[in-house]
């Protein structure tokens, strides 16, 4: 995903993320929510949503597709797009590339996103709710860019994302206690 339309996104940091997802979690229960990590373990840049879904899937989150033993990417998603109604309310997590004041910050949401746009191969929108995470900045070698991303931006990114998604397994009633 490139960050063209960040009018329609929300720009947060991980305290951001964090306030995104209570609102989601809120009014759906974690076991409601599929969480769609797309991307491929064979790029360093594309790889925050595998790295994310493995991060999941060890923390014991359910109703979790893609993780780096078994990637969600440009081969597996559009076999998988026609199934995603089915599977209730999806939150898609991926990678994007954007402006370079803005790397580290995360992209969201309520709304899908456009997988695979940094790299021309646009599938079609995914998601009830997403979250792309900036994970360098955008350039007219955009494949190239996401190769040489920094692996430790992205595993700091993804550590952001798993966290605040674990930490809404608490309660409606307890997150609003820690709000306070």
């Amino acid at each position: 995903m490139i960050d063209r339309l960040p009018q329609q996104a929300e720009r947060v940091d991980a305290a951001g993320l964090e306030v995104f997802l209570s609102r989601i979690f809120d009014t759906l229960a974690m076991e409601k929510i599929t969480f769609l990590c797309i991307g491929t373990d064979r790029s360093t840049g594309d790889s925050l949503g595998p790295l994310v879904g493995t991060l999941l899937e060890e923390r014991g989150v359910g109703r979790v597709i893609g993780t780096l033993q078994n990637p969600c990417d440009a081969n597996r998603l559009p076999q998988l797009i026609p199934t995603l109604p089915e599977l209730g309310a999806v939150l898609a997590i991926d990678a994007c590339l954007g402006k370079p004041e803005n790397v580290g910050t995360f992209l969201v949401r309520h709304g899908p996103l456009i997988p695979a746009q940094s790299v021309g191969r646009g599938f079609g929108d995914v998601g009830a709710y997403s979250i792309a995470g900036v994970v360098n900045a955008n350039s007219l070698k955009p494949y190239w860019t996401l190769q040489s991303t920094s692996l430790y931006r992205v595993m700091g990114m993804a550590e952001e994302i798993a966290g605040a998604i674990v930490r809404q397994r608490r309660t409606p009633i307890e997150r609003m206690k820690g709000h306070e």
